[in-house]
């Protein structure tokens, strides 16, 4: 079962050469019958191993090399819908609602480099 669906910016810095970037990930929090819970990663809707590891380091756009990514972002997706009176649409043909959704071009998450937001005091 689905337990929290988030899409997580991960930036990274590369130790060789400096260069800075960031990238989206999309991540599945799920729990198996066993009661195990999990996380799954995507990157354009491509299974990915974890950005937080030493084995799923982005490489550098740059030069190459491999580096661990850091968190710096996220943004929660519902996995229900909200509760009676929020906004939401009854669909009453599946195969006919909006059908052009299935030939939709995949929305890039690639590498680019992201300002990073501060509060002003």
């Amino acid at each position: 079962m689905i337990t929290e669906l988030a899409v997580e910016r991960v930036e990274f810095t590369c130790g060789q050469c400096w260069h800075h970037w960031s990238v989206d990930f999309e991540v599945q929090h799920y729990q198996d019958d066993d009661g195990t819970d999990w996380e799954y990663f995507s990157h354009d809707g491509i299974g990915a191993t974890s950005p937080y590891t030493p084995d799923g380091g982005a490489p550098c756009p740059e030069c190459g090399r491999h580096w661990v990514g850091h968190l710096v972002a996220r943004r929660l997706v519902p996995v229900a819908p909200g509760p009676a009176g929020e906004p939401r649409h009854r669909v009453e043909d599946r195969a006919a609602h909006r059908p052009e959704r299935h030939a939709a071009p995949p929305l890039p998450s690639s590498a680019r480099l992201q300002e990073r937001h501060t509060e002003r005091t």
